[in-house]
């Protein structure tokens, strides 16, 4: 987490105030001055603020259906962003983990703890992700086996890693992949020969999307989901 996210988040201050404070010099990290206002706090580190310790509060974990049209930021100028859909007090705390493009809507997991949402975005974990596709043209056979056995894709060094088909008519499946290379579904669909014509997400490793969050809705996740990616690597 950035300083200044952190000083923010534990005590209080705004973020354009916490960087003031920390321009000051009035914080210190394991009792060293820093005015790196973006430089990351490391685990366990001691933050103070005027010589008083801060503590973050307990951890923030949300689901949210994304609907089309938003992105995956925590903020930008010009463009309106997932976070924008929460209440200030939780937008300025959390982070998003596992990003979606503007036009993908469904499963955006975000969360005040980096540990937790690293344990979803390492690629050592493998996290797996469900999407429902919708195609352009039938998937035949053929391209289907070149999915499940993984695809070069431009500008790749490996090829995908194999993924999982289920097909439900000639154009809508269901895609499981463990990865989450930049535009990686539409690009799979691409390489034999498809495009994509919408694309959702149903879950991520164990948790499944609420069917009754409304696009655009949030709701905090159930014990048993945070736990469900709170393995350690």
């Amino acid at each position: 987490m950035r300083l200044d996210q952190f000083v923010a988040n534990s005590s209080g201050l705004s973020r354009k105030d916490s960087k003031r404070a920390i321009s000051a010099g009035r914080v210190q990290v394991d009792g060293k001055m820093t005015k790196g206002a973006n430089s990351q706090v490391p685990e366990h580190a001691k933050v103070t603020l005027d010589n008083q310790a801060l503590a973050l509060p307990g951890g923030l974990y949300l689901m949210m259906n994304k609907p089309a049209g938003v992105i995956s930021a925590t903020n930008d100028s010009n463009q309106p962003t997932a976070v924008d859909l929460l209440p200030p007090e939780l937008a300025r705390q959390v982070h998003i983990a596992g990003r979606l493009d503007k036009d993908t809507t469904g499963l955006l997991l975000l969360t005040s703890d980096g540990q937790w949402s690293h344990q979803i975005t390492s690629p050592r974990r493998a996290c797996p992700k469900t999407y429902r596709v919708t195609l352009a043209e039938p998937l035949g056979e053929h391209a289907c086996q070149a999915l499940e056995q993984g695809i070069e894709l431009k500008g790749e060094q490996k090829p995908t890693l194999p993924a999982q088909v289920l097909q439900h008519s000639a154009t809508e499946i269901e895609l499981i992949i463990r990865e989450g290379k930049y535009h990686q579904v539409k690009r799979m669909l691409a390489a034999v020969g498809n495009h994509v014509k919408a694309l959702h997400r149903q879950s991520i490793g164990d948790i499944v999307l609420d069917p009754a969050l409304a696009p655009g809705h949030y709701r905090s996740l159930t014990a048993q989901e945070i736990q469900s990616v709170a393995e350690p690597d």
